[in-house]
């Protein structure tokens, strides 16, 4: 039984959701600015992020049951922890504390299923593990919202705690054992490098938007990291026991499902971005109503998801998984053409579009990810997927937000040249904007299409996971 995996994919997920919504709260409670409590966002996502590829190496060295194990209990002290906060100070530490946790949940879960499941069960279980991601994510800003208002902030984080308890012990009895663990140096190295090399490049791209992309504080941050990444490449070709694996990327089938993977967040996360200013600012609905209309993508994500994941199983899963980004290509498109008058009937069709599109792509290709590598690097490959993941999210996040910024100033500029003023310009140049950033994220959607197509098939039931390069 691995269905566990799926208690501590929830709930690392869900937290992912679950705290914007209760920002205003957390603001008032501590006496701070939005600006300042955004910390307690960002570190979650800067730690989760850059410490993802280490665990996956560590589950590989000494055991993806244990690293999935002290996952649940460091994120459920965290969350105890983050609950009891007294200082704001305090509640960024906290956030930090479980982010550790919240890493080895998703870095290690992916490879419990893989290496337990059959290969020709593979996308099945990968597929409802899928569900429990779509859920967290989904259920984050509703449970969020619910929570706060009836209990206060604290209770999100409280929420976590007998979840995280019965989430251990089912997981200590249900959970296949691990091997002997490998005897094999850790790179020290190598891991202080990644981590560092990612936090170099998350923070601006998080902080980018508000100090200004051109800021030499910025800039000096994307130099840094850029330096850091080849340092560490140097040092990984050099180690006889490497922290990541360069040659996996001599795999073409690797290489590719893993850019697919990256691009395809990019362009996803122009919906979690925008939809919510366009329904609530331009459409002028209310917080919930806006909450509402936005269900139907995760909805559907987690009814497709099992099924591709079994269709997977049964055909070449290159073919799903660029048939669901042509979708998911066709729903941005079709968004990029929304306006103040449109309808809810619309825009609802339109992101039940999207999501059918991702819940045919997700499955398919973290399979084959998960297939393409031998048994001993199951670990780094279920880390670079989750890196990919949660890199596409921040990239995708800060690329679609200054398109939209961008191209707003730009629009405003020239309709006031026109002479247009008042509720007009705010409506011509936001639809201008938003119109632009979606059919963007549509062409990045081709682009991961593109790329999945070209990656070639699985070879499924080997075990070995090679594939032609």
């Amino acid at each position: 039984m691995i269905w566990p995996v799926g208690v501590g994919t929830f709930m690392s997920t869900l937290d992912a959701s679950v705290v914007n919504i209760s920002l205003p709260q957390m603001s008032a409670h501590f006496g701070i600015s939005i600006s300042a409590v955004e910390w307690v966002v960002m570190a979650y996502l800067l730690i989760i992020s850059s410490l993802l590829l280490m665990y996956g190496r560590m589950g590989d060295m000494y055991g993806n049951r244990r690293i999935f194990l002290c996952g649940l209990v460091v994120f459920t002290v965290g969350s105890l922890l983050c609950a009891l906060s007294p200082t704001f100070v305090f509640l960024v530490a906290a956030r930090v504390f479980q982010a550790v946790g919240a890493g080895m949940l998703m870095a290690v879960g992916p490879a419990i299923i893989t290496i337990a499941a059959p290969p020709n069960e593979r996308g099945k279980a990968l597929g409802m593990n899928g569900v429990a991601v779509q859920v967290g994510l989904a259920c984050g800003p509703i449970l969020g919202g619910l929570l706060t208002t009836a209990f206060g902030w604290q209770s999100i984080f409280y929420v976590n705690l007998p979840i995280g308890v019965a989430g251990y012990f089912l997981s200590r009895r249900l959970l296949p054992p691990d091997g002997e663990p490998v005897r094999q140096q850790f790179d020290v190295r190598g891991a202080v490098l990644f981590f560092l090399a990612m936090i170099a490049l998350l923070f601006p791209l998080n902080y980018g938007g508000t100090a200004g992309w051109r800021s030499p504080l910025i800039l000096g941050s994307f130099a840094v990291s850029a330096c850091l990444f080849a340092v560490f490449a140097a040092v990984e070709l050099r180690s006889s026991a490497p922290m990541m694996d360069l040659t996996l990327f001599r795999n073409r089938l690797f290489t590719m499902s893993n850019i697919s993977l990256l691009i395809s967040f990019m362009a996803g996360y122009a919906v979690t971005l925008l939809m919510p200013f366009y329904l609530q600012d331009l459409r002028g609905l209310s917080a919930s109503a806006a909450g509402l209309l936005l269900i139907p993508q995760p909805l559907v994500m987690v009814l497709v998801s099992p099924l591709s994941g079994v269709l997977s199983d049964r055909m070449d899963s290159r073919y799903l998984s660029s048939g669901g980004m042509f979708l998911v290509a066709i729903g941005m498109f079709l968004l990029s053409t929304l306006t103040i008058d449109s309808t809810a009937l619309q825009s609802s069709l339109f992101l039940v579009l999207l999501g059918l599109g991702n819940g045919v792509f997700q499955t398919p290709n973290n399979s084959s990810i998960m297939g393409s590598v031998p048994d001993n690097r199951r670990g780094i490959a279920s880390g670079m997927m989750a890196t990919m993941r949660n890199v596409g999210m921040v990239v995708g996040t800060a690329v679609s937000g200054a398109m939209f910024s961008g191209r707003q100033a730009s629009l405003t500029a020239a309709l006031k040249a026109k002479g247009i003023a008042g509720s007009a310009l705010q409506v011509q140049s936001f639809t201008g904007a938003f119109h632009f950033a979606y059919v963007m994220a549509g062409i990045f959607a081709l682009i991961a299409a593109g790329a999945s197509l070209t990656r070639g098939p699985l070879h499924t039931g080997s075990g070995t996971g090679e594939t032609p390069s």
